[in-house]
C-alpha cells in the first residue's frame, strides 16, 4: 500500500466500483411488478429501463435537480418506472403508481438489490488499516440521489468511509469539476492539493478523465481492454492505471506495481 501513502484523499464511485446490482433492474422490476399485478417480460423491462434511463438523464439531468421547475428525485424515479412498465405493455394504473414506485425506491436502498463488487470490501478494510484517518480521508463521489448515505449504511460500507457526496444534493454531476471540489472541501483537510487526491471509478469520462482534468490522480476500473478504451476515449488513459476490478487494483497496489 506504500504507493497510496502519498494521497491525503481517496474517493470512489459507487455503482460498478464499490457496489453492483445483485440482479438486473429488469428482473428486479419484473418481480415487484408481478406483486402489483403488472406482468411483463423481464427482457422487455430491461431494454425499456435502459432506454428510459438515458431519456430521463437527457431530459431531466441529475434526477430532476437541474430541471426548471426543479423535479423531486422521487418524482423522477416515478416517471422512469411508469415509462418502463407502460412501454413493456403493462402500464401501472395511476392510483397504484405512487405505492408501487415507493416500494421500488425503498428496495433499492438495501442489500436485497445491491452487493459489494469484487474486492471492494477487502480494499476498503486494508486502506482503513494502513492509512490513518487524520492523514488520509476516504470518501465517495457519486452521481446518485439522496438515498446514497442509507445505501452505504445498509451495505455496511459506511464504516470505512469518512463522507459520501451525491450529485443531487450538491447540484453538480460528474464530470463537473464542482463535485470533485466539494469532496476536497468535505474532507476537511487543510491546504489539500489536487495532486494529493486519487479518484477510483468505472466511468472513463465521468470518473477517470474528469478527475485527471482537475489535476487529481485517477484509476479506472473497467473490464474492457486497454485498446478498446483508448480507441473510444483517447490517449489520455494510462495503461498502468486501468484495472479489471478493485481486487486486481488491490493486488497490484500491494505488490508495489503501480506508479503514480
Amino acid at each position: 500500500m506504500r504507493s497510496l501513502s502519498r494521497f491525503r484523499l481517496i474517493t470512489f464511485d459507487v455503482t460498478n466500483t464499490l457496489l453492483q446490482f445483485r440482479t438486473t433492474p429488469g428482473k428486479q422490476y419484473g418481480e415487484i411488478g408481478a406483486l402489483f399485478g403488472a406482468r411483463c417480460d423481464n427482457n422487455e423491462l430491461a431494454k425499456n429501463f435502459k432506454a428510459n434511463w438515458y431519456k430521463m438523464n437527457r431530459d431531466y439531468p441529475n434526477f430532476g435537480r437541474d430541471t426548471n421547475p426543479q423535479m423531486e428525485w422521487q418524482q423522477w424515479w416515478r416517471k422512469l418506472i411508469a415509462g418502463t412498465f407502460s412501454e413493456s405493455g403493462a402500464a401501472i394504473p395511476e392510483e397504484k403508481l405512487h405505492n408501487f414506485s415507493n416500494h421500488l425506491i425503498e428496495l433499492y436502498k438495501t442489500s436485497i438489490c445491491w452487493q459489494p463488487c469484487n474486492g471492494s470490501v477487502e480494499l476498503l478494510q486494508q486502506l482503513r488499516k494502513d492509512l490513518k484517518p487524520e492523514k488520509c480521508k476516504l470518501g465517495v463521489i457519486a452521481n446518485f440521489d439522496p438515498r446514497l448515505q442509507t445505501l452505504l449504511q445498509n451495505t455496511k460500507l459506511d464504516q470505512y468511509l469518512d463522507f459520501a457526496i451525491n450529485s443531487y444534493e450538491v447540484k453538480a454531476e460528474k464530470p463537473d469539476p464542482q463535485i470533485f471540489q466539494k469532496a476536497m472541501e468535505k474532507s476537511g483537510l487543510e491546504n489539500l492539493k489536487p495532486e494529493e487526491c486519487l479518484h477510483i471509478g468505472d466511468g472513463p469520462t465521468t470518473d477517470y478523465l474528469a478527475a485527471k482534468e482537475l489535476g487529481w490522480h485517477s484509476a479506472l476500473v473497467h473490464e474492457k481492454s486497454y485498446a478498446y478504451l483508448v480507441k473510444k476515449y483517447g490517449e489520455d488513459i494510462d495503461r498502468d492505471h486501468v484495472f479489471p476490478s478493485l481486487y486486481d487494483f488491490h493486488k497490484k497496489i500491494s505488490d508495489g506495481a503501480v506508479v503514480w
